[in-house]
């Protein structure tokens, strides 16, 4: 079965994004500038100190190619991130979005003939096949936006 993390919180979001990052946590917390024990106050909101702003938490997902975040707000909201197209994308570009796209909805076909493997799907089966749609979904709108962006006269975004 395929695993896949599902965030339900913003201090899932902030460990995530944190264990992700090339280094682990000791290369996380010198990127934002501040020492390890800091930085785990932070993610667990430990003695009197903020948790980190969006801002760090992008900042740190700029470099893991993460989106976490987006995807935990946009979930908070019934919503699902979608990237923008890249401005020099190429048909070669399109297709590795199309291919991204296609495995991502094999994903979630997989999820559902497992889940429908005992006749009916339970809580967490639907919640992580939700998931998956989700990340499907936002890839598709990513890969039609794209194939408008590059095949228009002038940007229809």
């Amino acid at each position: 079965m395929i695993k896949t993390t599902i965030l339900d919180s913003r201090r899932k979001v902030m460990i995530t994004t944190a264990n992700a990052f090339p280094g682990g946590r000791d290369c996380a917390a010198a990127r934002l500038g501040i020492s390890l024990k800091r930085l785990e106050n932070q993610i667990y909101e430990t003695a009197g100190v903020k948790p980190l702003s969006d801002g760090e938490i992008y900042q740190l997902e700029q470099e893991t190619g993460t989106t976490h975040l987006p995807d935990y707000i946009c979930a908070m909201y019934g919503g699902v991130f979608v990237r923008m197209p890249d401005d020099g994308m190429d048909n070669v570009d399109l297709y590795g979005l199309s291919i991204a796209t296609s495995a991502k909805r094999g994903k979630v076909d997989m999820l559902i003939a497992a889940a429908l493997a005992d006749g009916e799907i339970s809580e967490a089966e639907a919640s992580e096949i939700l998931a998956v749609h989700q990340k499907h979904i936002a890839a598709r709108h990513e890969q039609v936006k794209a194939t408008i962006a590059l095949h228009s006269k002038r940007a229809v975004l």
